[in-house]
């Protein structure tokens, strides 16, 4: 059995230890010590790395109360070897993880909701509740949840005895065999729990929950802490920051100004729209329709390609044949009747030119590659 030197001091970074096994395994090696300050997996957490003898450490997990440590290198067993973990990444975990706790001991006091899945990453951080929180109820549990944080209250953790135990109230996702490990935050939440946490809540700095997804019936709420939290603001303000430059705009009204824009560009769209009819009208009044097939190549986008069609139709065309891109991205295409199936026109066009796509009897779209003279040549032909 693996001492678990993480569990007597969360912030411990450096140990030293002596080395049991080691063993090749893949491209690196497996170490196993008498003790560690490395985290392994667990708990929707993933495991601390860092260096071990002057050694990588990529990964830990603890297999039948072994804690192995994969590695880049070897180590010679029964010597002494000293290991240091990335401190600022064990650091930010334990923010994020504190936290969590304190997010969803809230929920589960006031929603009476139990967190059914967590995932702890190297960047997000997500919580899964079987129950729904109203979107507009997130800041107030924010502003609860950074309230604790502002208290700087002990994060306690108990080792009951099976009679104590069964005296508390605690939440726990899964069934556990042996010794509970229970982090207690006075007020706030009692959870069973294997991961380091830090030791006062104000050690997590700020609680930020960024985001809230529909999941399988509940909802999936994404959070950052600590100094994730800061750094997440910290390019939201760049970013807003540098959008108010080019709108000409304050940053706190930046959404005001962008939502006038897109008021605006909806006008402008609509007068385009406008005039483009205007002067599909004008072209259809000047062309030929009384042969076989009318076949036009214009730069429109599909909505006008579409009425185009229609405009020809009207006019009373046969069958009308549109097509709008060039010869070396491809063409998109309109091909429709008022009198004929223009399906099967559509499948041998997409055959002759690599095409694709369909439609209804009056009327077909689809996408095409080929030279305009040889598919002007193919439809006339038809």
């Amino acid at each position: 059995m693996t001492e678990k030197l993480f569990y007597q001091d969360s912030h411990r970074s450096t140990f030293t230890a002596i080395v049991q096994e080691v063993r090749p395994s893949g491209n690196g090696y497996e170490i196993i010590l008498d003790r560690t300050a490395f985290f392994p997996e667990g708990g929707g957490q993933s495991s601390d790395t860092g260096s071990l003898g002057g050694v990588s450490v990529s990964d830990v997990q603890e297999i039948d109360g072994k804690i192995i440590h994969y590695t880049d290198g070897p180590l010679v067993e029964g010597t002494e070897v000293e290991g240091c973990i990335d401190w600022t990444e064990r650091f930010s975990k334990m923010q994020q993880h504190t936290g969590e706790h304190i997010v969803s001991g809230l929920i589960h006091k006031i929603y009476g909701y139990h967190n059914v899945g967590f995932h702890l990453g190297t960047d997000s951080v997500t919580l899964d509740f079987n129950g729904v929180v109203p979107k507009e109820k997130l800041h107030e549990i924010e502003q609860l949840a950074n309230e604790a944080v502002a208290k700087n209250l002990p994060v306690q953790v108990l080792y009951p005895t099976d009679e104590e135990l069964s005296k508390i109230s605690y939440r726990s996702k899964i069934e556990i065999e042996g010794q509970v490990r229970i982090v207690v935050i006075d007020g706030y939440d009692v959870c069973a729990c294997c991961a380091p946490h830090v030791k006062q809540t104000g050690e997590i700095g700020l609680i930020k929950l960024v985001g809230m997804q529909n999941y399988k019936g509940g909802v999936r709420i994404s959070m950052l802490c600590g100094f994730r939290a800061l750094e997440d603001y910290y390019q939201k303000e760049k970013n807003n920051r540098e959008i108010a430059v080019m709108l000409s705009a304050k940053e706190y009204e930046t959404a005001v100004e962008v939502e006038r824009l897109q008021e605006e560009l909806a006008m402008k769209k609509a007068k385009i729209a406008e005039l483009e009819q205007k002067f599909l009208e004008q072209k259809v009044e000047t062309l030929d329709v009384s042969g076989e097939i009318v076949c036009l190549f214009e730069e429109t986008d599909p909505v006008m390609t579409r009425e185009l069609v229609n405009l020809l139709l009207k006019k009373g065309a046969k069958m009308a044949a549109v097509f709008s891109g060039n010869e070396r991205e491809g063409y998109r295409y309109v091909l429709g009747s008022r009198s004929l199936d223009v399906r099967k026109n559509g499948k041998l066009l997409n055959e002759a030119f690599h095409g694709r796509g369909g439609g209804k009897l009056e009327m077909v779209q689809g996408t095409v590659q080929g030279k305009r003279e040889e598919i002007e040549a193919f439809l006339n032909c038809r």
